[in-house]
């Protein structure tokens, strides 16, 4: 029996070619159907390869600039928007969120601040009001459930991974601030101006680009042991294959609808640090870009089940999965799509695909990529 060969597009630098091949076997080992992977290394880019096919059928190639739902990769972008904000005096990571959202108070919830929320310290990992998909798709009608709703612990004491409702809340405080929501104004102040193939609330217009999600068979179902899980994870139960809806496109989810490519997180990863920003110059100073990554909890999660250290946000290195710098910080997505930032090491790190990978925690897929990339420096 013959091994496939598969076709890698796109650029990689001298001395990075470990990476090509990584890459190239994660196809040859039917690991992939189509993917994209893109690497940042001090201000330039190294690695911009893509692969394969936008759908099962093969009737589609992967292109450079073939857009993908990167689940809770989302999450670091709607993290990004707001330390905009925290960068520009609009907003502090110590505010209460109730100074900028005043129905949030409700239910013993008027001391939890902006850094607390981000890092999944508020409670509200799941709703207790039974909810739909649909419902899912308005986001007024889940931040105001958010907002009313006791907490499911005593806030700040624990994390609990807010797989779904982070989206809400961090959407419903760019709202108050700025008066657009954040997919707009993630297009207005990052996306337009930087020129970022991202996006938070798909126009029709992108309909053709996009490589529908195919499922994992063998997904490994979290022990949904607690009350809090079952909220969390089946309140409403999300088909891997959602996102091949045009509504879910549509809608804004920023806690795992966002859809991009391999080179869009990559690059706006790049962009938080002069270290990393293509000529030179980040779009938050060094103090905001610290503030977004400082540890704001770290404890076994309540939800995942796992050690983590949460920031504002993003997601703190562990498992060695974004390499070797305990300090680097980004955001996974179920399946295995990522995007990170290792200022130390100026490099930033984008991966985008459509063949979802059974891991919760450490796909073997963008491991692999990852650790091929830091042999090569």
């Amino acid at each position: 029996m013959s091994m496939t060969v598969t076709e890698i597009h796109g650029t990689c630098a001298k001395g990075f070619e470990a990476v090509r091949d990584h890459f190239a076997s994660n196809f040859e080992n039917d690991l992939e159907i189509g993917a994209s992977f893109s690497v940042i290394y001090k201000g330039e880019i190294v690695i911009d390869i893509w692969a394969g096919d936008a759908d099962e059928t093969g009737a589609t190639p992967w292109r450079h600039d073939t857009l993908a739902n990167v689940w809770s990769t989302t999450k670091g972008v709607a993290a990004i928007c707001i330390a905009l904000l925290v960068d520009r005096g609009q907003l502090s990571y110590d505010d209460k969120v109730a100074t900028h959202w005043p129905e949030f108070a409700a239910n013993g919830k008027s001391d939890i601040t902006v850094a607390q929320m981000l890092s999944h310290q508020s409670g509200l990992s799941g709703l207790r009001e039974p909810t739909t998909l649909e419902e899912c798709y308005d986001h007024d009608l889940m931040a105001h459930r958010l907002a009313a709703q006791e907490p499911l612990w005593e806030p700040t004491t624990r994390s609990g991974y807010h797989a779904f409702t982070y989206g809400y809340l961090a959407g419903e405080l760019v709202k108050r601030i700025t008066g657009k929501s954040i997919g707009t104004y993630l297009q207005d102040e990052i996306g337009k101006p930087h020129g970022i193939d991202f996006f938070i609330g798909l126009p029709q217009s992108e309909e053709p680009r996009v490589a529908p999600l195919t499922e994992a068979k063998d997904m490994q179902p979290l022990a949904d042991t607690t009350e809090v899980q079952g909220l969390t994870f089946t309140n409403p139960a999300i088909p891997q294959t959602a996102p091949n809806d045009r509504a879910w496109r549509a809608a804004e989810i920023p806690a795992a609808g966002g859809f991009g490519s391999a080179s869009a997180l990559a690059k706006l990863y790049a962009l938080l640090d002069d270290s990393t920003a293509p000529g030179g110059k980040a779009i938050i100073k060094r103090d905001t870009m610290d503030a977004l990554r400082t540890t704001r909890i770290e404890n076994d999660d309540l939800i995942l089940g796992v050690p983590v250290r949460w920031a504002s946000g993003m997601a703190m290195n562990g498992f060695e999965m974004y390499g070797p710098n305990p300090q680097t910080f980004g955001h996974t997505g179920w399946g295995g799509s990522f995007g990170c930032l290792d200022p130390e090491a100026g490099i930033s790190i984008g991966y985008v695909l459509n063949k979802m990978g059974a891991a919760v925690v450490g796909d073997p897929r963008s491991m692999g990529l990852v650790a091929a990339t830091f042999s090569c420096l």
